[in-house]
């Protein structure tokens, strides 16, 4: 096997949690020339994939404690998606660095467990948000920094995902009981795909947020889907008084990533339908020499591990963000904005804040200051949440912006039809 030509200094041990996300992360890795210890997976046919690669010799616990006594450098965090936060703070009280999948924490006062367990630990954590290394996010980022754009004023994030006819083979795989976090997930939940690019191309930061619904119930034959959203629709107003609209998780129109960044003399965004293609647009009166008014280009990677990315998951991210960790591991560094804690932490906070709008007729909220300490223990307190955990906790607030919404009786019928076929 062909590997990364990028030389870290040692050779890193990786443990994973999680298989289903878990093992596509850890291709990279070890791409990379990291070695993949050991995986905890508590579903045995998720957990006989890691065999498949990594042959039968691979240790595999149920166990996160028994797991975690291994030597590990790092942890790839890759289980339910609002579950991240306990097992990321045992990491951290053994000194194991970090890689967690979005989003960091499901509630506000996960947020402050994980920061204060972090504040005391050696490890380094980075948020496995990997659309921003999308290499059209990478050229608008590119572009950003080198002021062309005048002062940026606004941005727009949209991540539509919709399912097509292949739903059925993914709520067996991936929802598989009527608990399961997908069946509950508000739209506003799953932000960090929409929101982290335009973040890192901007530098700006969310300081308040609303958000409305798009809502129109699903119509598949089989669906145990809690949310008959389609899509929020979430506002934010920035540190830098600049605003970003975020479509969070969108099931309408076509599949679809999409990006626009204004400034004073221009903008550029990413053309949907039309591959990696950008277009970059100045006012005729500030035209950048060496450009045109209108400039519709591919980038380039122009990066020595283009090989490794061009075959990696999301558009390259999925490696590109594995790399990124290895050289904070390596330099002893912390990650880049938005993918350091803080900024995680954050962007949590906007997604449950834009759901908490929602239900509350579009009130605006402001995200908290989670490096204060008084909000630190104000925070505590708030513990909403839509989600079943595996811990017994259970939701205390609607997971639709309709909350009395549920499936019909034949749709669930038809969807525990189909979970114990």
């Amino acid at each position: 096997m062909k590997l990364s030509e990028v030389i870290f200094v040692k050779k890193f041990r990786i443990g994973v949690l999680g298989a289903n996300r878990g093992l596509n992360i850890a291709e990279n890795f070890r791409l990379l020339g990291c070695e993949i210890v050991a995986l905890c997976e508590i579903d045995e046919k998720r957990a006989r994939k890691g065999l498949e690669i990594y042959g039968e010799d691979l240790p595999v616990y149920k166990d996160f404690d028994e797991f975690l006594g291994l030597d590990l450098d790092a942890v790839i965090i890759a289980n339910f998606f609002h579950e991240h936060t306990p097992f990321a703070i045992k990491c951290f009280e053994r000194n194991i660095h970090v890689f967690c999948e979005c989003i960091s924490n499901s509630t506000l006062a996960e947020g402050v467990e994980l920061l204060r367990a972090y504040e005391k630990s050696g490890s380094i954590y980075m948020l496995a948000e990997n659309y921003p290394n999308m290499i059209f996010n990478r050229e608008m980022k590119r572009v950003c920094d080198g002021g062309t754009l005048g002062k940026i004023l606004y941005a727009e994030g949209e991540y539509n995902h919709p399912l097509g006819n292949d739903y059925i083979d993914f709520f067996k795989w991936f929802c598989y009981y009527p608990e399961h976090w997908r069946n509950l997930l508000p739209r506003s939940y799953y932000i960090t795909h929409s929101l982290a690019p335009i973040m890192w191309s901007t530098g700006a930061s969310p300081v308040k947020v609303s958000a409305t619904p798009v809502f129109e119930p699903f119509t598949e034959e089989a669906t145990g889907r809690l949310v008959g959203d389609r899509a929020a629709i979430i506002t934010t107003l920035n540190d830098d008084k600049s605003v970003f609209k975020l479509t969070g998780c969108a099931s309408f129109g076509a599949h679809s990533n999409s990006y626009r960044i204004c400034g004073v003399n221009g903008q550029i965004e990413n053309l949907r339908g039309m591959g990696d293609k950008v277009m970059l647009r100045y006012n005729n009166w500030c035209i950048p020499e060496g450009l045109e008014e209108n400039n519709l280009y591919e980038p380039k990677w122009n990066d020595p591990d283009e090989e490794f990315i061009k075959q990696s998951g999301h558009g390259g991210g999925d490696y590109l963000i594995a790399r990124a960790f290895l050289d904070c591991i390596s330099e002893k560094k912390e990650p880049d904005f938005p993918f350091d804690i803080y900024s995680a932490v954050r962007m949590s906070a906007v997604a449950i804040l834009a759901h908490r709008s929602i239900l509350n007729d579009g009130k605006a909220y402001y995200i908290p200051d989670y490096r204060d300490e008084k909000v630190r223990e104000e925070l505590l307190q708030d513990t909403d949440t839509p989600f079943y955990y595996s811990d017994g906790r259970e939701p205390t607030i609607p997971c639709c912006s309709v909350p009395d919404y549920t499936p019909t009786d034949e749709q669930m019928k038809k969807y525990i039809e189909l979970m114990n076929e």
